[in-house]
Order: structure tokens, then C-alpha cells, then sequence
């Protein structure tokens, strides 16, 4: 598998015969929706081994070899019967295309909201470890309050995947810093909330706790510490798994209320994985931008490694990018956009798409009634390139936020790069 990068005149018949792969094969493995269209810039999957390269006036046996990085001895063995020596302009080389990163076991972790459809949770179960259905919501006095989660937990049981109990503290529609503070602050409201955990646990066949406490007040940073560390205690007795979810930090005593209250290190001791939410860098009122630049995710990922075993950390993979309206006028807000949904809209709008490199993530401008857009989101090429990560810092695996949306070069992705464990 390669990801090629579509150029101007490229049309699916050229690419079909120049892989050696039928059309059919490329629409299904990008999932096309609009075949017939490409624009430049766009990244496809390949499933092909090799590339039928034609020469151009200059080239060389040894300039293709470091142009696409394959040994001299490859391509000569792949082409026995090219004079090495005489290329010409317009000769058909076979160029092997071989990944040097092997497979490795990957933890995926995939959050979905209970109304995620068939289709979509058919599109990712294969590839998940674990399914978190979203969430259990908690109330002052440490009650819980459950989701729809059946037909997600049957599912999960069906498809061989370790189904995970969401715990936040949403409270009435948004996270909610004081409830959390009154049951943290009530040795009664701790003890009922890890008591209705448990049990609803063994009622619902869990098989333990993803929990997402956001937005904890700075002063309860020790006293959620311990209760988290008492929670992890009862789990484990229970021979349940722990998991925590925490905001992207770059260092233990970064400034703010997202972060402060995240001991990476307590974290990490009582956490059998902890899911770093590596992304919303840009986000619905934020300035245009990548949701998740890669830079700033290996400078979280580095710090991260020193505090948390690497072993137990699932980076977090963003599902959606944003549409913007422009000018950007700060308070604006962006429409949040589904990866397939971008590529149809670049292609409607006949867009050519722009690939930041630093970022690694793509864009690409429209416009409609007379208003200009600009749309960051991901595809083949980026998530590979973020995927790589996994590898670079030895870590678990990875989390989806969330997988209500379908996209199937991610899932044909994480099959060529890992052999997902299943529990």
C-alpha cells in the first residue's frame, strides 16, 4: 500500500493502468463518492505493490532509487530487462513499493455516541479494541445517569471487542466544575458514585471504566488524585480494567483549568491506559487551523513519556475537521466537518488541496454564495503520518474521537500499520 498524490490530467482509468489495479478497487479503498472527479492534491490509498513508472528526460536508475527511496539492488531486480544504463524517455519502469515498518499489536480505543448508525459502527468494529459508548453523566450527590448503551454493548460482545463504561462530569448538557467539586468533596458522594459504578459494571457486563473528568477546579487537584487512585484500587480488586482521559499537556505545571488538575504521573500509576486528547488545537472558535498539528502532538507525546509509562498511553485521533468562514473574525464559529464530507465539497468546488507540511494536515479553499471558506481536516496522508506516532513513542495505541463518522482510509491505514489486539 502507498498513498499517491493526485496531479493535474490524473483520472482513475490513467491511475488504473498505471498501478496495475482495477478502478473499482481505488473507489472502494477511498470510498470515492464522486469517482468521475478529482482534484489535485487529493490523496488516494493505493493497494499495489508496485508503480509503473514512466521516464522522464533526465532520469536514472539511481535518481528513482533515491526519489522513492528504494534500494539500487530492488530495481534492478524488478526490472531485468531495462538496459540500467540506457533509460529513455518514455520506458516503463517497475518501481517496488515496500513499507519498512512492520506491523506492531496497537490498542484502539473508539468513542461513539449512541446514536452512531449501523453502517458506521459495521465500518470500524474490526478494528477496535475497545468501544466507549458516551457517557454516563454523574449528579452532585455522585449518582449516575446511564446513556442508551445497550445496542452498543451488544454489538461490542458481538464483534469481539471490550465494551467501556464513559464516566464524566457533564452535568446538564456541559462538564461541569462544581458538580465534581461537591462530590469530591463529600466522602458520602465519592463512596456512592465508585458504589454505582461497580455495580452497574456487573449489570451491564462492562468491562470497566473510561473515565473523562474535565474541567476540575486547580483546587481539588490532590482530592481527585486520591479518588482516583481509590477508584483504581476497587476496580482492580474487582478485576476491572482502568481508563483515563486527559487534556493535551506540555509540561507537569502548565497554566489553566483544563490542565492542571491532570497529574500526568498519578495518572499514569493508576490508569491501566490513559488516552491523551491530542487535538482541538483548532477548534469550533478558534482561528482556522489544523485540528491536530503534528508538531504540537510530539512535543505533548514527549513530555507525556517521562510521567506515563509509554506502554499505557492511546494518543487521540480527531474524526472531523472544520469548516471556517472568512475573514476569520474572532467569536465566529466553525462548522465541524466529516472527512469524507470535506473531500466531496473540495470536489464539488472543483478545490485543489494544499498539504501543510509543518502541520502535517490538509486544506483547501471554496466558496459559496460569494462567501470564502476554508476547510482543515484529515486524509490518507495525515493520518498515516500521525499514525506513525504510535511507533516513534512506543505507545499503546490509539483513541477515536469519535467513530459516529465513517472513514474508511483511516480503518485500511490502521490495518497496513498495526495487528489491532483483541481481548
Amino acid at each position: 500500500m502507498f498513498i499517491y498524490t493526485v496531479e493535474a490530467g490524473d483520472d482513475l482509468t490513467s491511475l488504473s493502468r498505471r498501478f496495475g489495479i482495477p478502478t473499482s478497487r481505488i473507489i472502494a479503498d477511498n470510498a470515492l463518492r464522486y469517482p468521475n472527479m478529482l482534484v489535485v492534491g487529493q490523496h488516494l490509498i493505493i493497494m499495489s505493490d508496485v508503480i509503473r513508472h514512466v521516464i522522464e528526460k533526465g532520469q536514472t536508475l539511481y535518481s528513482l532509487s533515491q526519489e522513492f527511496g528504494v534500494p539500487l539492488d530492488t530495481l534492478l531486480a524488478a526490472n531485468p530487462n531495462v538496459n540500467p544504463i540506457a533509460l529513455y524517455e518514455g520506458e516503463i519502469i517497475n518501481i517496488p513499493i515496500t513499507d519498512d515498518i512492520p506491523k506492531r499489536p496497537a490498542v484502539i480505543n473508539g468513542y461513539a455516541y449512541p446514536h452512531i448508525t449501523d453502517s458506521a459502527l459495521v465500518c470500524s468494529m474490526p478494528f477496535l479494541t475497545f468501544l466507549s459508548p458516551f457517557s454516563y453523566s454523574v449528579t452532585p450527590t455522585g449518582d449516575i445517569i446511564p446513556p442508551s448503551d445497550d445496542r452498543l454493548i451488544e454489538q461490542a460482545e458481538k464483534n469481539s471487542v471490550l465494551p467501556f463504561m464513559v464516566v464524566t462530569n457533564i452535568y446538564d448538557g456541559s462538564f461541569s466544575t462544581e458538580v465534581l467539586s461537591q462530590i469530591l468533596a463529600s466522602p458520602d458522594a465519592r463512596e456512592r458514585l465508585i458504589a454505582s459504578i461497580l455495580t452497574e459494571l456487573e449489570r451491564k457486563g462492562y468491562a470497566g471504566v473510561n473515565l473523562d473528568m474535565e474541567y476540575i477546579s486547580p483546587d481539588d487537584r490532590e482530592i481527585y488524585n486520591a479518588f482516583l487512585l481509590e477508584l483504581s484500587s476497587r476496580l482492580h480488586a474487582g478485576g476491572y480494567t482502568l481508563i483515563t482521559a486527559v487534556a493535551p499537556k506540555y509540561r507537569a505545571d502548565q497554566p489553566g483549568i483544563l490542565y492542571e488538575s491532570h497529574d500526568y504521573r498519578v495518572q499514569g500509576e493508576a490508569a491501566d491506559y490513559v488516552i491523551i486528547m491530542t487535538y482541538e488545537w483548532g477548534y469550533t472558535y478558534s482561528a482556522p487551523m489544523s485540528v491536530q498539528p503534528i508538531e504540537e502532538v510530539r512535543k505533548v507525546l514527549r513530555y507525556a513519556t517521562t510521567e506515563i509509562p509509554s506502554p499505557k498511553i492511546l494518543m487521540g485521533m480527531p474524526n472531523y475537521g472544520y469548516d471556517w468562514t472568512l475573514p476569520y473574525t474572532r467569536g465566529t464559529a466553525a462548522a465541524s466537518i466529516g472527512f469524507t464530507a470535506a473531500l466531496d465539497l473540495a470536489v464539488k468546488n472543483n478545490s485543489e488541496i494544499f498539504y501543510d507540511e509543518k502541520s502535517q494536515t490538509p486544506y483547501f479553499y471554496y466558496t459559496d454564495r460569494g462567501v470564502r471558506h476554508v476547510v482543515w481536516f484529515d486524509d490518507a496522508k495525515s493520518i498515516d503520518a500521525k499514525l506513525r506516532l504510535v511507533d516513534e513513542f512506543d505507545l499503546a495505541g490509539v483513541s477515536y474521537w469519535t467513530i459516529n463518522r465513517c472513514y474508511i482510509p483511516n480503518w485500511e491505514i490502521v490495518d497496513s500499520l498495526f495487528g489491532v489486539v483483541k481481548l
